[in-house]
């Protein structure tokens, strides 16, 4: 990966001025706790930052990738060479006028969902628990109880890779479970304008305390984590049931790769106790996998997707030493 040269940082800082970081710890910014080092993590604050930021890089020739908050991410051991562009805190106005809610890509989703309730908006309820950020949350039309976000969305803001600002309506996005056109497209959503019902706030938090009482009960939250690790297939869910209870039948609970370790909570979340490394996640991944294909005859698919050293976003089926 070739270096950004003096110059083209100074060009970068006055695109975005305090918005961008050298020699950042991965670690201690993913939501895993684990990675290298980054070279280059640039925080934008507007759309007009964010699409001058990717025309400069197209401009340039200059490979880079865009993330939010980490939660379905896989950091190298080896760090990161390829500029990153992070979106969070600074892009994270949210404006409701009755029903509609306009949001930025960075607003941290259960931000969002209390929002809703203090306005008596109900049907984000769902989202009350999901740890991450709206951008992330509408390009995989996340949710929860078989919900998705996209079911709410009006329209969608997106920058592509040349710097060019597309306006989106619901129907263009192609929401289906757990998928949305931005999965494919190397667009990246900078806000959303989502259209919910009326309802009563002391109903909307009774559901969102059930929900979040439940997640408490269910999912590991004191330990490092990116949620689930394997995706729900509906033939084995049909047949054999969720990931955890495959994972779990055949004793994999508690069990440890380095600082990496199945949740004794939950067999489908994989923990960081402390100091873990990508190389351990791995590990525990591929074992994982084989021995429930051999056992039930499934291939179960990870969910949590693997970040290059020189900056590609991979399915970890794609590196897993199986």
């Amino acid at each position: 990966m070739e270096r950004i040269s003096a110059a083209g940082l100074a060009e970068l800082n006055e695109i975005c001025p305090g918005g961008v970081h050298q020699k950042v710890s991965l670690a201690q910014m993913s939501q895993w706790g684990i990675g290298g080092i980054a070279d280059l993590i640039i925080r934008p604050s507007s759309t007009c930052q964010l699409s001058d930021l990717r025309r400069w890089f197209y401009r340039n020739d200059v490979h880079h990738l865009t993330i939010g908050s980490t939660s379905n991410l896989l950091f190298a051991d080896d760090g990161l060479r390829a500029p990153c562009i992070q979106l969070g805190n600074h892009l994270s106005r949210i404006t409701i006028d009755n029903d509609m809610v306009y949001a930025q890509a960075g607003v941290w989703v259960p931000i969002l969902a209390r929002q809703l309730m203090m306005a008596d908006l109900t049907g984000g309820e769902h989202i009350c628990g999901i740890p991450g950020t709206l951008g992330g949350l509408v390009c995989m039309n996340g949710g929860s109880q078989r919900k998705g976000i996209g079911s709410n969305v009006i329209s969608v803001e997106s920058v592509g890779p040349t710097g060019d600002i597309t306006l989106r309506m619901a129907v263009e996005c192609r929401f289906a479970y757990r998928h949305s056109v931005y999965q494919s497209n190397d667009e990246t959503i900078t806000s959303v304008t989502l259209m919910f019902d009326k309802g009563r706030g002391a109903d909307i938090r009774h559901n969102m305390l059930g929900i979040l009482a439940s997640r408490r009960q269910k999912f590991p939250r004191k330990l490092p984590n990116c949620g689930s690790v394997f995706k729900s297939n509906p033939a084995m869910y049909s047949e054999i049931g969720p990931p955890g209870m495959a994972i779990e039948k055949l004793g994999f609970k508690g069990i440890r790769k380095g600082g990496a370790q199945v949740s004794p909570q939950h067999a489908n979340f994989i923990v960081n106790t402390g100091g873990a490394t990508a190389s351990d996640v791995l590990k525990l991944i591929a074992e994982i996998s084989k021995k429930v294909k051999l056992s039930t005859g499934y291939y179960m698919e990870p969910e949590a997707l693997y970040v290059t050293p020189d900056g590609k976003v991979v399915s970890i089926d794609s590196i897993l030493d199986r």
